[in-house]
């Protein structure tokens, strides 16, 4: 029976993340299987892993909630074998066998073929973080962000903060990014990013409003954080709010939406329809310049996984990690 190499987790006393040989048995019911060439390692695969968050609904389960390869056996008009794929969110590596594994049987639904001028490694140096970038940036477009205006990026050393300060600046966008690792300053600004902002600014205790000043904000990290961004927007601004790295509780006033118009939008790049995934992952195609990506992102193999997992949950990873899988 053919075996693969996965990073399994088991409930029990204790919990466990080990890597060991899986069997096609093991895997899910599907109607695509894909040999998975890259995965990547997200916060949430990182509380799954170590046991941190309760992400995983069911065991045993491999994380990974990205993955990109390419089809061995579809029984899905949609897809034949051969075709590269990408998959990102769907509960896959929660609910459903994820990425860190070297096959995946996934429903063809979930699937997105791989854009023109991607290769399987930069679709998963973007994976969620990107794609979730692209949803807020998307979100904020579409609720006028005023080019004019400055743009704040939260959590910008992240994974989905790197991305949105790429993707922001090059759109033209005044980026100014916040970050409680003020060491990155030259890394952000490589990416693009016209200012740095101290986190503790923002996590501070505000008034009710203070001084107008963005046009727009990429919120990734929730809690203190983004109360502390609301009462900075301009009159009509509009934040995108897509994390809780921070907390979940979220303590302002009203003054910020019924004084000044501010929209907050909600991202979910879980279930986020088809048709905007597609037109997501073919603007991050388009709009993400190669050289940016490749700045943010960082190969590493299986066996590394569940040391990166700890480093990634307290802030010490910078940008992307890509999993090789193939």
């Amino acid at each position: 029976m053919q075996t693969f190499k996965a990073l399994v987790v088991e409930t029990g006393d204790p919990y466990t993340a080990q890597i060991r040989q899986a069997t096609l048995d093991e895997l899910p019911q599907g109607d695509v299987l894909v040999q998975v060439a890259y995965s990547s390692l997200n916060y949430k695969d990182a509380l799954a892993i170590t046991g941190a968050g309760k992400v995983i609904r069911s065991f045993p389960m491999v994380p990974g909630i990205d993955l990109a390869g390419t089809v061995l056996e579809s029984a899905s008009p949609e897809y034949k074998p051969g075709d590269p794929v990408i998959l990102t969110g769907w509960g896959v590596g929660e609910r459903h066998w994820g990425g860190l594994a070297g096959l995946a049987r996934v429903r063809s639904e979930w699937l997105v073929p791989l854009p023109e001028g991607l290769t399987l490694q930069q679709a998963m140096g973007i994976g969620t973080a990107g794609f979730t970038a692209m949803l807020c940036v998307m979100a904020l477009e579409a609720h006028g962000l005023d080019k004019s205006k400055e743009v704040l990026v939260t959590g910008a050393a992240g994974g989905v903060g790197s991305l949105a300060v790429a993707l922001l600046a090059q759109l033209g966008y005044r980026v100014v990014a916040s970050t409680g690792r003020t060491s990155e300053e030259a890394y952000l600004k490589s990416l693009g990013a016209r200012e740095i902002l101290d986190r503790a600014v923002l996590s501070a205790p505000a008034r009710p409003l203070e001084s107008e000043r963005f046009g727009g904000a990429v919120d990734t990290v929730g809690g203190a954080v983004l109360a502390g961004v609301l009462p900075r927007m301009a009159y009509g601004g509009s934040v995108a709010a897509c994390g809780n790295a921070g907390g979940a509780k979220l303590e302002t006033t009203v003054f910020p939406f019924i004084l000044r118009g501010v929209s907050l939008l909600g991202i979910d790049s879980v279930m986020c329809p088809r048709e905007k995934r597609l037109e997501a992952w073919q603007r991050l195609a388009h709009d993400l310049p190669r050289p940016l990506l490749e700045t943010t992102l960082q190969t590493v193999s299986l066996e590394e996984v569940p040391g990166l997992a700890q480093a990634l949950l307290q802030g010490q990873v910078r940008g992307r990690l890509v999993v090789k899988m193939a």
